[in-house]
């Protein structure tokens, strides 16, 4: 048998039926954070425009205020920002995630050990997974 990879762990939160948060969500944060626009951190991921657009508005009519303000195109040109909210929601979502990694470190060495001959992972560290 192959070996398989280190245990991944995905972090997500679901807040009734209107909002989940998680890995794709986060990395969708971070990626307007760092290019500044909805359109270039949709392309980033592999997601159209559109999609990457309708989770933005998912998560601003989710929360109390906005994570993510835009402006349209123009002779200026467009951008996105993450607001005061998204920066702290994205925050502290990757502080859960490491919270959650170290905290259950001994319980998923202790589950990986129980694995049949063979289908031990290649690495016993666990790794937070950020696609998805």
């Amino acid at each position: 048998m192959t070996p398989l990879l280190p245990p991944r762990l995905r972090l997500r939160l679901h807040f009734g039926d209107d909002l989940t948060l998680g890995p794709g969500k986060a990395a969708l944060l971070e990626h307007i954070r760092d290019a500044g626009s909805i359109s270039e951190a949709g392309r980033r991921m592999g997601m159209s425009y559109k999609r990457a657009w309708s989770l933005v508005e998912e998560m601003n009519r989710a929360f109390r205020a906005p994570l993510v303000e835009s402006a349209r195109g123009g002779a200026k040109g467009g951008g996105a920002v993450l607001t005061e909210t998204g920066a702290r929601v994205l925050a502290e979502f990757r502080a859960l995630e490491a919270l959650v990694l170290r905290e259950g470190a001994e319980g998923i060495a202790t589950i990986t050990a129980l694995l049949a001959p063979g289908a031990e992972p290649a690495e016993a560290a666990p790794e937070a997974s950020r696609s998805g």
